[in-house]
Order: C-alpha cells, then sequence, then structure tokens
C-alpha cells in the first residue's frame, strides 16, 4: 500500500509542469511561491502599459503626449536594474540578507505608487473642485516613478535569488518556469482588471488600482517568506570595502563575449517589441477584423509565447546550447513577421493569426535563451550574478521600451508622408507605414543573427576546454 502511494505521488509530481524544476536547495513548493512576486510584477506592468493608458487617454481626457510621456518613466529608469542587480550581490547586513532586503523594498515603491496613482490621475485630468495646477502631472509622474523602480528591484533581486537557490542542472528550468508566471500574471490580470473597470467611475478606479497594491504587497510578502537563509555577519564583515560599481561593470565587461551578449538581447528584444503596439491596429484597419477578433491577437501571442517557454525547458533540460536556441528563436521571428507581412496582399486573416502566435513562440525561445546565459554567464572579480541579471532586465527592458515608440513613430510618419503624395502614388496605402515596420523588424532580426553567431561559435571551439560547471562558480 505503502510502495502504491509513492508510485502514484511520483507520477503526480513529474505529470505536473516544471516539477523537474525543483532541487534540493529550492523545492517545488517554495520555487512556486517564490515566483509570486513575478505575477505582481505582471500585474503592475498590465497595469501601466494597458489598462492606465486607456483609461487615461478615453476616460480621463489626458493628452495622449502626456500619456506618453508618464508611460516611458519606467522605461527610463531600466538602465538602473545593472546598479540594482549590483547593490544586491553586495548588500551586508547583520543577518546575510543580500536579496530579501531588495526585493523588500521593491515592494514598497511598487505598492506605493500603485496607492497614489488613482488619486494624482484624478487631479492630473481636473476631476478635482480646485484647479490644482502642474501639482497633477508631478504627482502622477511620482507614482509611475515610484511604480516602475519598484518592479524593476522586484523583479531584479526576485531573479538573482532563484538563480542563487537553483542547482546548475535547474537554473534553465527556473528561468522558464518564472517567465511563464510573468505571462500567467499578465494575462489573468489584464481579465480581471478589465472586468472590474467595465462600467467606469472614478470611485471603481480608486478602487481597482489600490487594490491592486494590496495584491502586489500580499503576493511579494509570500513570495519572499523565508526565502533565504539567515547568515549573521560579524562588524568586521559588515565594516569591510565593498567593491565600487565602476570595478564591477569593468569586471563584467572584460569579455567581448559579455559585451555581444548584451548587444545581442538589445537588438533582439528590440526587433520583437517593435509590433507591440501596431499588431491590433493593422488588423483593424488593413484586414478589416473586428474589435472581438483583434482582442484574440494577445490570445494567440500568449499561447505562443507559452508554446516556447515549454520548448525551452524541455531543450534546455537535454543541453542544448542557449545561444543556439536563440537563434532558432530569431528565425521563427523572420517567418513570423513574413507571415504577418503576407498576410495583406493575400487578404488572410488565418496567416496574420499564425503570424502573431509565432512571434510569441520566437520572442519566448529568445527571451529564455537570453536569460538563461545571462544567469550562467561567468564573471570574476567585483561581478556577481545580480549584476549580470540586471544587465539582461536593462537591456531588454531598454529595447522593449525604444522599440514601441520608434514603431509607432515610424508607422505615423511613413504613413503622413505616403498620404500627402511624397512617396509617390503607388504608397498612399494605410498599410505602407506598417510594412516598413515589420520589413524593419526582420532585418533586425538578421542583425541580431550576426550578433549571435560569435557566441554560438565561441561556445563550441571552447567546448572540449572547460569542465563541468559547479554551484560555486557562478558568481554571487
Amino acid at each position: 500500500m505503502i510502495v502504491s502511494k509513492n508510485i502514484v505521488k511520483n507520477m503526480t509530481l513529474k505529470m505536473l509542469p516544471f516539477a523537474d524544476a525543483a532541487s534540493e536547495g529550492l523545492p517545488l513548493s517554495q520555487l512556486l511561491r517564490l515566483s509570486l512576486f513575478q505575477i505582481s510584477v505582471g500585474m503592475a506592468a498590465v497595469m501601466l502599459l494597458g489598462t492606465l493608458n486607456r483609461v487615461m487617454i478615453v476616460e480621463l481626457s489626458v493628452p495622449a503626449m502626456i500619456v506618453a510621456l508618464m508611460i516611458a518613466i519606467p522605461v527610463l529608469i531600466a538602465p538602473f536594474r545593472a546598479l540594482l542587480g549590483f547593490k544586491s550581490d553586495n548588500y551586508r547586513s547583520a543577518i546575510g540578507w543580500k536579496r530579501v532586503p531588495y526585493l523588500w523594498f521593491g515592494t514598497i515603491w511598487q505598492f506605493g505608487g500603485l496607492a497614489i496613482m488613482p488619486m494624482a490621475l484624478l487631479v492630473l485630468a481636473g476631476d478635482t473642485a480646485l484647479d490644482a495646477g502642474m501639482f497633477g502631472q508631478v504627482a502622477a509622474a511620482l507614482a509611475f516613478l515610484l511604480t516602475g523602480l519598484g518592479m524593476h528591484m522586484t523583479q531584479t533581486a526576485g531573479l538573482a535569488l532563484a538563480a542563487d537557490r537553483a542547482s546548475e542542472e535547474t537554473r534553465a528550468k527556473v528561468v522558464s518556469l518564472l517567465y511563464v508566471m510573468y505571462l500567467l500574471g499578465m494575462g489573468f490580470s489584464a481579465l480581471i482588471i478589465g472586468t472590474l473597470l467595465r462600467d467606469y467611475s472614478a470611485l471603481l478606479l480608486v478602487q481597482v488600482v489600490q487594490g491592486a497594491a494590496v495584491m502586489t504587497l500580499v503576493l511579494n510578502v509570500i513570495a519572499l517568506w523565508k526565502q533565504e537563509k539567515l547568515s549573521p555577519m560579524s562588524n568586521a564583515e559588515r565594516s569591510a570595502p565593498k567593491p565600487a560599481f565602476r570595478a564591477a561593470w569593468s569586471d563584467f565587461t572584460k569579455d567581448n563575449n559579455v559585451v555581444r551578449l548584451i548587444v545581442t538581447i538589445f537588438l533582439g528584444t528590440m526587433a520583437f517589441n517593435m509590433q507591440d503596439v501596431l499588431l491590433e491596429p493593422y488588423g483593424g484597419e488593413i484586414l478589416g477584423l473586428s474589435v472581438s477578433s483583434t482582442t484574440l491577437l494577445t490570445a494567440m501571442w500568449a499561447g505562443g509565447a507559452l508554446l516556447g517557454f515549454g520548448l525551452a525547458a524541455r531543450w534546455l533540460s537535454h543541453g542544448i546550447d542557449p545561444f543556439r536556441m536563440g537563434g532558432r528563436g530569431l528565425i521563427i521571428g523572420i517567418i513570423a513577421f513574413s507571415a504577418v507581412l503576407l498576410s495583406a496582399p493575400l487578404s488572410s486573416p488565418v496567416l496574420f493569426f499564425i503570424g502573431a502566435a509565432l512571434i510569441g513562440l520566437g520572442g519566448g525561445l529568445f527571451a529564455v535563451s537570453t536569460l538563461t546565459a545571462a544567469m550562467t554567464v561567468e564573471v570574476k572579480g567585483a561581478a556577481g550574478r545580480g549584476l549580470a541579471l540586471g544587465v539582461w532586465g536593462a537591456a531588454q527592458a531598454t529595447g522593449a521600451g525604444l522599440s514601441i515608440f520608434i514603431g509607432g513613430a515610424i508607422r505615423d510618419l511613413v504613413n503622413t508622408a505616403g498620404q500627402s503624395g511624397a512617396l509617390g502614388s503607388a504608397l498612399t496605402s494605410p498599410s505602407v507605414g506598417y510594412s516598413v515596420v515589420y520589413q524593419l523588424e526582420i532585418g533586425l532580426l538578421f542583425i541580431t543573427l550576426i550578433a549571435l553567431g560569435p557566441l554560438v561559435r565561441a561556445k563550441r571551439l571552447h567546448a572540449s576546454e572547460t569542465r563541468s560547471l559547479e554551484l560555486s562558480d557562478f558568481p554571487t
């Protein structure tokens, strides 16, 4: 009877998604609990980039330029993720924690930003008895700044903590699981928040956004509870000189392959994200799809991304080179954007939806591969794993933010020039601006493949010289 129970238990664990991501140092129950911070970050991302974006422009009649500036604030502070990761590498407390304090303070910043955000937006829109003047813009900017800073700090420290606790064999699977949780957090939050705000009112906006602030605090406290072991430090250890960020950065970028990895992450992220604000308008304006039809694009993209994360976990567990897997993602991206381009002249919504799913698949593979590479990069000197993950996050977030702005700007400029006749009579269609952006993304994907190639070759050439890595070899 006992034997049969053990067999059933083992079969159940093996059938669970990402059950093999657990290790002795990071059991599955603690891993799933730790991954809750990704849900809170995904919820905040949906709030900033989706819900509040629409509410400010439509319901609150805030000028689009001001909305764009507010949304850009979290992107502008993304490069500081490298500094946040470095600080968490070298943080010294009496009880020996490094990551948990940054997780906690990131949670506080994120909670504070969301807590004051609805009031700030109502003041910004002039929905008050008194004329607040510039105070509304300052308050809204502060709310977005606090929320963005909290998101970046929480995610950087959380990923570093997961990398610290995972074993060498499970680290790649942990990466995939954390990305899936981030995606699930975005998906479920979008559904719940969209449903709650269906009948918009100022009071409901305050309740929903501040409710998200409370959920952030609850989820993150549960996530960080007892995740990092206590290692009391002596006064001498705490007062010892700390390495300088400049020295750590010099040690980290000393290897040309590390610099190439940063460039590859930036270029690839730009290539995959330039279409973020264009796919749904493209489907509606060019292919004539209804609003309900274009909303399925998010589901298609998310389904492709989930498939990409699952394939990434499987391939990495079988020992595939992360850079080679990233190359597969880039090739799938080229096919995806080609399908989206051809859907207009062929008048094929099916081809368009297939392209959207492939964009998610290729982007998912590329993101997991580069994050795995950042987690396992071997750095020396003053640099640490937190710095490596911070650099990945900085390059990824900065590339995404810039590409979204550039994509929208190019589409508007090209369409304006085409409709004015400046590009000739053959280029007056509204699809021209979209096609220029998609072709530019295909070009960026080819450039990213060129940047990625030497990384694959370098790893293959030196594979016979490298020994198997131990947990102590990874930067801490």
